[in-house]
This record gives C-alpha cells, sequence and structure tokens, in this order.
C-alpha cells in the first residue's frame, strides 16, 4: 500500500495540472471501488472547480469550490494517472476519468478496488469516520521528539506496531517505520513505553528526515505504485534496511552476511520487520 511519501508524491503531480481548474466531464465507469460511490457521483463533481489539493495522512483531498471535498485513497493497488487530450483507450481497471477544463485528464486505475472516493462537505472533513481520532502529521510542526514521547507513554506493545497505529502518527506504513527506527538505532522490538526524552527526539528526527528523503525521490515504487507521470519512484534503491535480509547493515560493522551477521527479519503482527540487530538497541 502507497505511504505518505508516495501519497504526497501523487498530490504533487495532481497540483500541477488539477489546481484551479474546471472539471468538465466526469467518468464514471462503475458505481463502487472499495465502497459504494456517492449518489450521482459523477453529475455532483461536473462543473466543479478544485481549489487547492492536500493530504491527510495516506488520504489525497481535493478542495472544491461549493465547499467539498473529494476524499481518495489508492488502497493497494490504485494510481492518479494524468495525460493530456482524450485517453488514447482506457483500461479495463481506469474506473474513474476527470477531464479539466485546459485539455488535461486524470485516470484513477485500481485493479484491486481496495481505493475510496468520497464526497464530503468541507465543515465535516474533520469528523469524517475515516479521517477522525488520526495522530499529527509526522512533517508538520506539531510533531517532535516531545509530542512522540506523550503519545508513547504507557504503551506495552513493540514500537514498530506503537508507530503504525495511526493513531499515535498519521500516514507511516511497514517501508518507513523500518527505516526510520534503523537510523534512530531503535530495534524494533523495544517497548514502545520506553521510547522516552532522548530516543523519541532521534526517532521523531529520522521519522522526518526518512520522508523528506522519499519524497524527494519520488517515493518507493513496490509493486504498484507510480507517479501521475507513470514513472516510477526511486527511493526503493536508498533503503538502508527493508526488503535487504541479510545483507551488511550500511550503518555499522557487521560484517560479511552470515549467520548472526547483517540485516535480520522478523514478522510483528503479521508483517515483515527489517533492522539491524547490532545497531539497534
Amino acid at each position: 500500500m502507497p505511504e505518505l511519501p508516495e501519497v504526497e508524491t501523487v498530490c504533487r503531480g495532481l497540483a500541477l495540472r488539477l489546481e484551479g481548474r474546471c472539471l468538465v466531464r466526469v467518468q464514471q465507469r462503475r458505481r463502487d471501488l472499495r465502497w459504494p460511490l456517492p449518489r450521482r457521483f459523477a453529475d455532483r463533481l461536473t462543473g466543479r472547480r478544485v481549489l487547492r489539493i492536500d493530504r491527510r495522512a495516506k488520504y489525497i483531498l481535493l478542495h472544491l469550490d461549493g465547499d467539498e471535498v473529494l476524499l481518495c485513497h489508492l488502497g493497494m493497488s490504485g494510481s492518479m494517472l494524468v495525460g493530456e487530450g482524450e485517453p488514447a483507450a482506457l483500461e479495463p481497471h481506469d474506473h474513474i476519468v476527470l477531464h479539466t477544463d485546459d485539455g488535461w485528464h486524470v485516470r484513477f486505475n485500481d485493479a484491486r478496488r481496495f481505493g475510496m472516493m468520497d464526497l464530503v462537505p468541507t465543515p465535516k472533513l474533520g469528523r469524517h469516520r475515516l479521517l477522525k481520532g488520526l495522530g499529527p502529521e509526522p512533517l508538520g510542526p506539531e510533531f517532535d521528539g516531545p509530542r512522540l514521547a506523550a503519545a508513547l507513554k504507557g504503551k506495552a506493545t513493540p514500537i514498530k506496531a506503537a508507530l503504525l497505529d495511526q493513531r499515535v502518527v498519521a500516514g507511516l506504513g511497514n517501508i518507513y517505520v523500518s527505516e526510520a527506527l534503523f537510523w534512530a538505532g531503535i530495534s524494533p522490538r523495544r517497548l514502545a513505553r520506553t521510547v522516552q526524552g532522548e530516543r523519541a527526539n532521534r526517532l521523531a528526527a529520522a521519522i522526518k528526515q526518512v520522508l523528506e528523503a522519499a519524497i524527494a525521490a519520488g517515493g518507493s515504487s513496490l509493486r504498484d505504485y507510480v507517479q501521475t507521470n507513470g514513472e516510477l519512484g526511486y527511493f526503493q534503491h536508498r533503503w538502508a534496511v527493508y526488503d535487504r535480509e541479510t545483507r551488511a547493515c550500511p550503518g555499522c560493522d557487521c560484517g560479511a552476511p552470515g549467520p548472526g551477521l547483517g540485516i535480520r527479519r522478523l514478522v510483528q503482527s503479521g508483517r515483515s520487520t527489517f533492522y539491524c540487530a547490532r545497531r539497534q538497541r
């Protein structure tokens, strides 16, 4: 599933072509995605102007005139692909197509249909069932070591699991939690409640640094993710530990891969975690 850097990259690509533009035609090729689309979905979008585009956690927000927001999630396999003119041919999984007044289009393609779209009145956005209760944005000024430490206080779960809880911090996923814990020198097994003080400061800083570097690289392309222009992201070439089991750790003298050496993999809550036992404590 695309994580915060991938969604942020998509938002920036969409903003270049959609902000300030009017949606002159909307093609709705099915009645549902993960859940049923709103009634009269295409009709309600047609003629609307996109005022701005931003993100909350892993959700894309298209703010429309008329005090309404198009709330989108890419799901497991969704992509937003931007093109000029009419699409040469629509693919079977191009479920929604937005056409703008300056001759561009955006295709929402989602083979697995775990993505979603909803129309939400702007004043009620923060109370939407998918957004209410989300933690702070990790790239926002409100997120720092003390804020993270307070959210982790008393939690007896491993720190890896705690960081995947969207109520603790919004938008993080498996890849970037593994990477941030590595650069912060914190074991994924460590109990979340023990990440206080300087450890929390290191971890908050590492989260910000990893996310910013990933956004600059266009995100990580793993399976289905592409940017709005169809290009892959490139941050997967800079992973320190994720999906690098048995390889030498880039952060210490682990030595050549072998028994007890290099990057290890363990399963936590059914998901793979990658870490260096020597560097991360």
